[in-house]
């Protein structure tokens, strides 16, 4: 096998400024998306988590059959994660009344777990790995449960913790902040950082979704999520569009 097909056998893509930017773009989409569906649309939490817990498989499997990284694919199926991992945490926290902490709680164990089998099957769970369907399996298991807890914990610091939507955005916002210190001025594991990035940046897009779109007197900008998610996804697609993309180099 050429060095060629090697590299193109990489599912995902290069880490790089661009990556959060439409990884922060897509979290919150993944909030108006999803809110957009069961609330808006009285859907309720558990027909909206159906139908888009549908859509992931579908992008999922279709992700895994793909011979290489395709931009408009994976940013497809991370969408698919953020707006059922919406839904799921809605769900779990106000119609199961689980609440905010337990929903929160349960799922870093399950985020913790899967990142603990992941290593033990494979060694390593570093995203320039994610070149085999087994692999892809651990990846797409764990992104799913890191949105689905950002959404909770999000919630959580803004609603039950009492730091409201611009508290809780500011405290993500600094937490990213220090992990970016920490990735170019200490020798701290870089697949650890990424991790920890890529979890912090869902509850930080959860919140803006959620001052995007609830009403004022609830510290909203009450805009229509709608209007916001079309306005999101036009933003990811010009970014696909436009700017260059590159899988990740794949691991020796």
């Amino acid at each position: 096998m050429n060095k060629d097909t090697e590299h193109a056998l990489v599912k995902v893509p290069e880490v790089t400024l661009l990556f959060w930017i439409i990884k922060i773009a897509a979290t919150t989409l993944g909030e108006t998306g999803g809110d957009s569906v069961s609330m808006s649309m009285n859907l309720g939490y558990l027909v909206g988590t159906i139908i888009f817990a549908a859509v992931f498989v579908v992008a999922v499997a279709v992700q895994m059959k793909a011979r290489g990284f395709h931009p408009f694919l994976y940013w497809t199926t991370i969408i698919a994660t953020t707006t059922v991992g919406t839904t799921l945490a809605d769900f779990a926290d106000r119609s199961l009344g689980i609440g905010y902490a337990g929903g929160s709680s349960l799922l870093f164990v399950l985020l913790m777990a899967s990142l603990g089998v992941w290593y033990w099957a494979m060694g390593t769970v570093s995203v320039d790995t994610v070149s085999s369907p087994k692999t892809e399996m651990f990846y797409w298991a764990t992104i799913l449960f890191s949105q689905t807890l950002g959404t909770a914990l999000g919630d959580w610091t803004a609603d039950s913790a009492g730091l409201g939507y611009g508290g809780s955005a500011l405290v993500f916002c600094t937490l990213l902040a220090l992990i970016a210190l920490a990735y170019y001025w200490t020798k701290l594991s870089h697949t650890l950082l990424f991790w920890a990035a890529f979890i912090l940046t869902r509850p930080l897009g959860a919140v803006v979704g959620d001052f995007l779109d609830k009403p004022l007197n609830h510290g909203g900008l009450a805009l229509s999520r709608y209007a916001a998610s079309a306005v999101l996804l036009a933003f990811i697609a010009a970014c696909i569009l436009f700017f260059p993309h590159r899988a990740a180099k794949k691991a020796h």
